[in-house]
């Protein structure tokens, strides 16, 4: 039987876990529903045992510390990874599960659909859509909502993720991991909702974007070093030309240099492209051996096998 986990990160989720476990419960009456606490200052953990689930405790704050714990604990061979603020719609997991086993897929990606501005705010919904298309056009435009918080993976996914960051931009590593490795993954779109009343959000548009606009950042470096080191190549190249051109065409003219010290700094800018080109060809083998550990690490996991999924549509309330 194909063992489920529904994993849950947590912070002062005290209204609206409970909801989200019993939903999870409903819809699959066969997963075993997590609920990692993440330092939570309301009664999250007491509610979340009262509705039914295993609660486990991470103390290293930052949603992505909450996710290398959760992967590293827990054991089975379908994983369902959703926020505990009840936004995201518990009866779309067994379309998504389903999609995962007879793919099969590594990742099953929920794309929010709402018409809820408050649910979806516009900073939210512009941030998200300019940092997914510049992780399409860096790593490939196979996903429309990378910053979303609903995904079903499969044990082979999970056991070969990483997971080094340690707040919300751990669903852009969760992305770029499935692109890089070039797993099969697909998107399946899924109602969006508000939080109920008294949750609040711990996302910040400005802070939590900017890390996130820096995770991609690093995130080029690591895994396109040739790209990231050349881009520098050309603009200190281009600089030194700047620079050196008119120096050359006085010293064509004249054969004299009389302005020594612009002259040395033009080197000097040509010099540090050239060794900004080295360091990406350097670096380019290293990330190829690394893609190479990580994909056979990956191979060695087993793949999911197609087996009935018990799951039943939620009731209507």
């Amino acid at each position: 039987m194909t063992r489920i986990a529904v994993l849950v990160p947590c912070y002062n989720e005290e209204a609206a876990i409970p909801k989200v476990v019993a939903d999870f419960h409903r819809i699959l009456p066969d997963a075993v529903v997590y609920v990692y606490d993440n330092n939570s200052r309301d009664r999250t953990v007491e509610v979340a045992h009262a509705a039914g689930a295993v609660v486990r405790t991470e103390t290293l704050q930052g949603k992505g510390n909450v996710v290398r714990r959760m992967f590293a604990d827990v054991d089975a061979d379908i994983y369902v990874l959703v926020d505990g603020d009840d936004t995201y719609d518990a009866a779309s997991a067994p379309k998504m599960i389903q999609a995962l086993v007879d793919g099969p897929l590594d990742m099953v990606n929920g794309s929010r659909v709402t018409n809820i501005q408050k649910a979806y705010r516009p900073g939210h919904r512009f941030g998200n859509w300019m940092l997914t298309h510049m992780v399409a056009w860096i790593f490939g435009n196979r996903i429309t909502d990378m910053l979303s918080g609903y995904r079903v993976m499969s044990r082979r996914y999970v056991k070969s993720f990483p997971a080094l960051s340690a707040g919300f931009e751990t669903e852009t590593e969760l992305t770029v991991h499935a692109l890089e490795l070039r797993m099969p993954i697909m998107e399946v779109a899924t109602p969006y909702k508000d939080r109920p009343e008294g949750s609040i959000s711990k996302l910040s548009t400005f802070k939590d974007g900017f890390r996130i606009l820096w995770t991609i950042i690093v995130l080029v470096k690591e895994e396109r070093p040739m790209q990231f080191f050349t881009l520098f190549a050309v603009f200190l190249a281009l600089f030194s030309l700047t620079l050196a051109t008119p120096i050359l065409i006085e010293y064509a003219k004249t054969g004299l240099v009389p302005r020594l010290p612009t002259a040395v700094l033009a080197m000097g800018m040509m010099i540090f492209g050239f060794l900004s080109l080295t360091c990406g060809l350097v670096l380019d083998t290293v990330t190829r051996g690394r893609r190479e550990m990580k994909r056979m690490r990956y191979l060695n996991i087993p793949a999911i096998e197609k087996s009935a999924i018990k799951a039943r549509p939620l009731e209507a309330e």
